[in-house]
C-alpha cells in the first residue's frame, strides 16, 4: 500500500478510502528515536537555522523516504510549506496541495472543492467516502469519550495529548489504533479519579517539549484541555463531512479559536491557560489577542527543539501555578 504523507491535519478518511496508508509527517519526526537528528539533517542540507523545527522535521521525514507521496497544506497552516513542497518536487517526490479557504465567503463551497480534488486523486466518489467516514466515526466517538474522561479526572493531560495528536493518521493503522484505544479507555475508567488543586488548559500548536505535561501535573495540576490536539481529532460528528472541516478551528481566523477556547474554559472549569508557541512561527503574534481576550490568566511558553524544558521555563511555570493556587485559596 502507498504511504501518503501530509504536513498537518487533512480529511484523512479520503486517504483510507483510497486504500492507502496515512502518515502525519509531524508524528514521524517527533516520535522518532532521535528527533534532533532530523533537524541536523535539514540544516546540513541547507534549511536555515531560523526555520521552525517542525518544518525541518517534516523535510527530513520525507527525504528519508518515509512516504511515497506528500499532501502539503498550503493555506491554513505554515507558509513555509510552500517552499517545502517546491523542494520535494525538485527531488522528484509527488506532491499534491490542499488548502483551507481563509475568510467567510463561500468557505463551505471552496472547502468541498478541495476535498473533491483529493477524492479525484484517489479515485473516489462520495458514496465510497461516506462508508469510510462511518467506519472512522466509531473511533472518533471513542476519542470524544477519552476527552471527556480527561475533564472528569481519569485521563491525564499527556495521555490526552498523545491520543488526540495521534488521531491525525491513527498511527497509519486505524484498526490497531481503535483496539489499543478501547483497551486504554477500559483501563482509564477503572482508575481512581484525580482531583487537582489547579485545572489548566494548553492552547497553541502541540508542544515540542518532551516533559512539560509531567512537570506541571507533578505540581498538583490537571491539564484538562488540549485545544489544538482536540481540533486535530475533528470532534464534530453531528455535521456533514465538509461542515466538520468548516468547524475545525485551527486553519482559520483566530476568532473561531477564541470562541472555542472561551467555551471550553467555562465547560472544563479551567483556572489558567498555558499558551505554547513555537519559535519562528507567525502564530506567536496571536498571543497578544489571547492575553487580551481570555478571562483567565495566561502564561506564554516558547519552545524550539525537541528537548526537556529549561530551568527558566520551570521557574516561570512554578510561579504561574503558585499564583493560580493562591487565587483559588487552596
Amino acid at each position: 500500500m502507498k504511504k501518503i504523507g501530509f504536513t498537518t491535519t487533512i480529511p484523512v478518511e479520503v486517504i483510507i478510502a483510497g486504500d492507502c496508508l496515512p502518515v502525519d509527517l509531524n508524528n514521524v519526526f517527533i516520535t522518532s528515536e532521535k528527533p534532533y537528528t532530523y533537524i541536523e539533517k535539514a540544516e546540513e542540507d541547507g534549511l536555515p537555522r531560523n526555520t521552525c523545527s517542525w518544518i525541518k522535521g517534516i523535510y527530513t521525514a520525507v527525504m528519508n523516504k518515509s512516504v511515497d507521496e506528500v499532501i502539503g497544506v498550503v493555506e491554513g497552516d505554515c507558509s513555509n510549506t510552500h517552499a517545502l513542497m517546491e523542494i520535494f518536487r525538485d527531488n522528484g517526490i509527488p506532491v499534491l496541495s490542499f488548502a483551507y479557504p481563509y475568510g467567510e465567503k463561500e468557505k463551505y463551497a471552496l472547502l468541498k472543492k478541495q476535498i473533491e480534488k483529493l477524492m479525484l486523486h484517489f479515485g473516489l466518489d462520495w458514496k465510497i467516502l461516506e462508508k469510510t467516514v462511518s467506519r472512522i466515526d466509531k473511533i472518533r466517538e471513542k476519542l470524544i469519550m477519552l476527552d471527556n474522561l480527561t475533564v472528569e479526572g481519569y485521563v491525564n493531560g499527556f495521555e490526552n495529548h498523545l491520543w488526540l495528536v495521534s488521531s491525525t493518521d491513527f498511527n497509519s493503522n486505524y484498526i490497531r489504533f481503535e483496539k489499543d484505544l478501547e483497551q486504554f479507555l477500559d483501563e482509564a475508567k477503572s482508575r481512581k479519579r484525580k482531583d487537582a488543586k489547579v485545572r489548566l488548559g494548553f492552547i497553541g500548536v502541540p508542544t515540542i517539549f518532551s516533559d512539560i505535561y509531567q512537570f506541571v501535573e507533578e505540581r498538583d495540576c490537571a491539564v484538562v484541555f488540549n485545544e489544538v490536539q482536540r481540533q486535530f481529532s475533528i470532534p464534530y460528528l453531528e455535521y456533514d463531512y465538509v461542515e466538520r472541516f468548516v468547524r475545525y478551528t485551527y486553519p482559520y481566523d483566530i476568532t473561531y479559536r477564541l470562541a472555542d477556547i472561551k467555551k471550553e474554559i467555562v465547560k472544563r472549569e479551567i483556572d489558567g491557560i498555558i499558551h505554547y508557541v513555537q519559535s519562528f512561527c507567525y502564530r506567536q503574534i496571536q498571543d497578544v489577542i489571547f492575553k487580551k481576550e481570555l478571562d483567565v490568566p495566561v502564561i506564554t511558553i516558547e519552545g524550539n527543539d525537541p528537548e526537556s524544558i529549561d530551568a527558566r521555563t520551570k521557574i516561570r511555570l512554578e510561579s504561574f501555578i503558585e499564583m493560580l493556587i493562591g487565587k483559588r485559596g487552596v
